[in-house]
């Protein structure tokens, strides 16, 4: 018995230095001015697109916090990484192509000390920016066109497209991490013999362009179909065995949703579920909610236009507010009456603008989300005289809110029936 307590107590003791030998790792105001010593490099990396994964083994000093890694990118300036102590590689990112690139590997102790520098040589796979270049395509639509890629690594880049019409030339640029992409571009009611030309390219965050790529394209005429003759079925009447939801919540009122009024924070212009969904009951949660529109005459419908409510925060509403967010509507359903029964055209999901300053998510919810009912072939519906939107999800956890859902206005394009 007292010989495993010598044993205890001897591990314990060892655990104590090697703790406080540890702290100093990361004790605050520790300096010194002696370099640490540097890492050795192995020889073997893994190439990476547009990049390597270079494997390390850190010295041995006790005050090492980070092995870092940099290169000069071709306007000269230094692109550096940092891996943590405990890691044995690290990631460099950021070669425009694949030809071979000096990269220096050193030490950074707790004072900031570098050590000496080890050199390696790499040789990249193609960059990113490459491949997403080739999936890049434009098409011609409704008052717009859109662009399409795909980014399979799922990495922040930037599409810059360049667009030119008749004696106007305009540009836009969209941020993403999505694997599959496409966004639109709102250029208005041009004929559609004039061509828009298209020139699109990739840059990734480190500031590489990929090539260009251009197209031209035709857009397609539609208008807005006048809301004048829009009748709203009263709360729970069924057209078609799917009964109109309830919109009158709160301070919301169905009403609102067709009235050419857009809520921006100050005037209470919206519909609101009070999270009563189909069923009429308060707080049941029960999603959808549909909201059922007589058009008055037959349309063929191309696109539609929601926008969302704000909240009332006051008298000089600024930043983000409620857009994207709040009890806004992020993911809804498109149905159209056939003359038989309901046809589910297709259900949309309004994109999270990442990473912008609050004032321009107002500027971009207030601008509204567009929908074609026919994204991949872009074309007008069958006529009809119904039409149904289902508001399934809100914006919250990630596109699963199922309670309180609130929407400012829709608003349809498309042709008479021929």
């Amino acid at each position: 018995m007292g010989n495993i307590f010598k044993i205890i107590i001897i591990v314990v003791s060892f655990s104590a230095i090697y703790g406080c030998k540890e702290s100093e790792r990361f004790k605050i105001n520790y300096a010194d001015d002696t370099p640490p010593g540097k890492p050795f490099v192995d020889p073997v990396y893994k190439p990476l697109y547009g990049g390597a994964r270079i494997y390390f083994t850190p010295p041995e000093d006790r005050d090492v916090l980070t092995v870092n890694a940099s290169y000069l990118n071709q306007e000269g300036q230094e692109v550096w990484f940092s891996s943590s102590y405990f890691s044995d590689s690290i990631d460099v990112e950021g070669f425009p192509d694949t030809l071979p690139k000096e990269v220096s590997v050193y030490a950074v102790d707790r004072a900031g000390n570098k050590s000496e520098a080890q050199t390696i040589t790499v040789v990249p796979k193609e960059p990113s920016i490459s491949r997403i270049a080739r999936s890049i395509a434009a098409k011609g639509g409704f008052g717009s066109f859109y662009v399409e890629w795909e980014n399979e690594l799922s990495q922040v880049i930037n599409i810059h497209v360049n667009y030119a019409y008749g004696d106007s030339e305009k540009n836009a640029i969209f941020t993403s991490t999505d694997t599959v992409e496409r966004r639109f571009v709102l250029v208005g009611q041009i004929p559609e013999s004039m061509p828009v030309r298209v020139r699109v390219a990739a840059e990734d965050r480190y500031g590489n362009i990929s090539q260009t790529v251009e197209s031209e394209i035709h857009l397609i005429k539609d208008e807005e179909i006048p809301k004048d003759k829009w009748v709203i079925p009263q709360t729970n009447d069924s057209v078609g065995g799917v009964p109109q939801g309830f919109w009158d919540g709160f301070e919301g009122r169905a009403r609102f949703l067709i009235d050419g009024i857009i809520d921006d924070g100050l005037n209470r212009n919206f519909g609101n579920t009070a999270a009563r969904g189909q069923t009429g009951r308060v707080n049941d949660g029960d999603l959808p909610a549909n909201f059922i529109i007589d058009l008055g005459e037959e349309w063929e419908i191309s696109r539609i236009i929601t926008h969302q409510r704000d909240h009332i925060w006051d008298s000089r509403p600024v930043g983000r507010g409620w857009y994207y967010g709040g009890e806004n509507v992020g993911v809804y359903g498109i149905h159209i009456w056939d003359g038989a029964g309901w046809d589910s055209v297709r259900t949309h999901k309004i994109p999270f603008p990442p990473d912008l300053p609050g004032q321009q998510y107002r500027v971009m919810a207030q601008a509204g989300d567009m929908a074609y009912l026919y994204p991949d072939d872009p074309r007008f519906s069958a006529p009809t005289r119904w039409f149904r939107y289902e508001a399934q999800y809100g914006f919250q956890n990630d596109y699963t809110g199922r309670g309180v859902m609130g929407l400012s206005e829709i608003t349809l394009y498309g042709r008479k029936r021929k």
